[in-house]
């Protein structure tokens, strides 16, 4: 899925689906995951986005998270995937916004728990109305 040559990273693009979210990767530090995140198997969703954050080479990393439903397989590799943000020692500063919808307390909860494993990232949390 990542496509790298010896020069520079390619973006890392996945369109979303009914299941699976639509992320969006640049290298230059641009992170979007926006949608569904459902999959059959979380490692072969998440496991080569780790892999790109962990060869990010870029002193500012900007994240927008706006799942409007993840299962606990993927909240598991969500925080994994956090971590190796945080720990990756380019990325000086690193900005993640977490979208949740209007009421739901319980992707919140799950934001601030995924802040409180962090040493380094700091969320800014923004509500949106509902989707019906």
């Amino acid at each position: 899925m990542i496509k790298t040559n010896k020069h520079k990273m390619e973006k890392l693009i996945s369109q979303a689906t009914p299941n699976l979210p639509l992320i969006e990767f640049s290298p230059e530090g641009q992170l979007k995951m926006e949608g569904r995140a459902i999959p059959e198997n979380a490692c072969n969703l998440f496991n080569p986005l780790i892999s790109f954050i962990d060869k990010l080479n870029t002193s500012r990393v900007v994240f927008d998270i706006k799942l409007e439903y993840f299962n606990t397989a993927s909240s598991k590799k969500i925080l994994e995937m956090l971590k190796h943000l945080e720990s990756n020692t380019s990325v000086k500063d690193i900005k993640v916004t977490w979208y949740f919808e209007e009421g739901d307390e319980d992707s919140v909860e799950t934001a601030e728990i995924y802040e409180g494993c962090l040493k380094r990232i700091k969320f800014n949390y923004k509500e949106y109305a509902e989707i019906d």
